[in-house]
């Protein structure tokens, strides 16, 4: 994609403020996007991957382009048929429009990326004519961002499809003797803990820079983020020691030797708000350690998950339960401090 010096004084201003802290992770992204890199952002489930993705696509300008499905650019056509055509009807394409989201899934196919035959036209002006072709999401960021979330979650089918756009900025499709141009910038999310997504193959992988991202930094992050993002119920208060006593379990659950699947922080956002919704229900005015204690296993227990020395001997519920009471004989709940 080209990068106009607008998008990219741009990438150096913004903050990326939905995302709070991830210091280092926005200046790798900021540096990959401004020399026009591909990039997947690589981390654990519940951190911001998709947050701060789209983050980028806040600042994507407006853009001219012509009325073609291919996002062709005015005075220089790229499909087919805006290279037969000697002039184009133009539109414009606000930024979010050109950060084009796709998500990854084994059941997605290359005719779902790519774009396929409308049978309609293909009758009208024949299977193999370009008119007949409706372009897919990939056109569609032409000249844009292709978000693709969850990238390993792709067949190694539809990795192949994506090599040669990556690599030569074209597209071969099917039974077309034609090349379709394509240029766009492609960013990434995984998760590499996932076993049970598509490997990504090393000639795929090759034609990435990965970025990683990381759980809040420090507890004080990550009381900011519940302050940024948790719904607050409007009547009931949470202790600010209480609070930081969930804050501070979910942490050293991260930290556990015998957890594998770690809680993110939606598990601390749910904690939060799912304390409150339950004072409420039951007519408090303040969230109590009970109010903590009766939601933590509806939050906690599927987003765990336990290694194969452990899980084989007790319950994920089990385990959150025994962890809760040994964290809170030696970590006051904090009363009203």
């Amino acid at each position: 994609m080209a990068l106009d010096k607008e998008f990219l004084q741009k990438i150096l201003d913004n903050p990326f403020s939905d995302i709070l802290g991830q210091d280092e992770t926005k200046l790798a992204l900021k540096s990959a996007l401004y020399v026009g890199r591909n990039v997947i952002i690589v981390g654990r489930p519940g951190i911001g991957k998709t947050t701060l993705a789209k983050n980028v696509a806040k600042i994507l300008p407006d853009l001219t382009v012509n009325d073609c499905g291919f996002h062709c650019l005015p005075g220089k056509p790229s499909c087919p048929s805006c290279k037969a055509m000697k002039k184009s009807v133009e539109k414009t394409v606000t930024g979010a429009e050109r950060f084009v989201r796709v998500q990854g899934s084994p059941d997605l196919s290359a005719e779902d990326l790519l774009g396929d035959i409308d049978p309609v036209k293909a009758l009208q002006y024949g299977p193999l004519s370009v008119e007949a072709f409706t372009p897919g999401k990939l056109f569609k960021a032409n000249n844009g961002i292709l978000f693709f979330d969850e990238v390993n979650r792709c067949s190694e089918k539809l990795q192949n499809a994506l090599l040669q756009a990556l690599e030569e900025k074209k597209v071969t499709i099917g039974s077309y003797d034609v090349e379709f141009e394509v240029d766009f910038l492609f960013i990434g999310t995984m998760n590499p803990e996932d076993g049970s997504t598509e490997k990504l193959s090393d000639v795929f992988l090759d034609r990435f820079d990965l970025v990683e991202m990381h759980y809040p930094e420090s507890v004080a992050r990550e009381e900011a983020i519940l302050d940024a993002k948790a719904k607050r119920v409007e009547g009931v208060s949470f202790p600010p020691g209480l609070r930081r006593h969930v804050v501070e379990f979910i942490r050293a659950l991260r930290a556990d030797k015998n957890i594998e699947k770690r809680p993110s922080v939606r598990a601390t956002i749910g904690i939060v708000e799912r304390a409150q919704a339950l004072a409420m229900v039951r007519g408090g005015k303040k969230v109590t350690p009970d109010d903590v204690e009766a939601v933590l296993l509806s939050v906690l227990s599927h987003r765990i998950s336990l290694k194969p020395s452990v899980k084989y001997l007790e319950s994920p519920e089990a385990y959150v339960r025994q962890k809760h009471a040994e964290f809170s004989t030696t970590h006051s709940f904090g009363g009203e401090g």
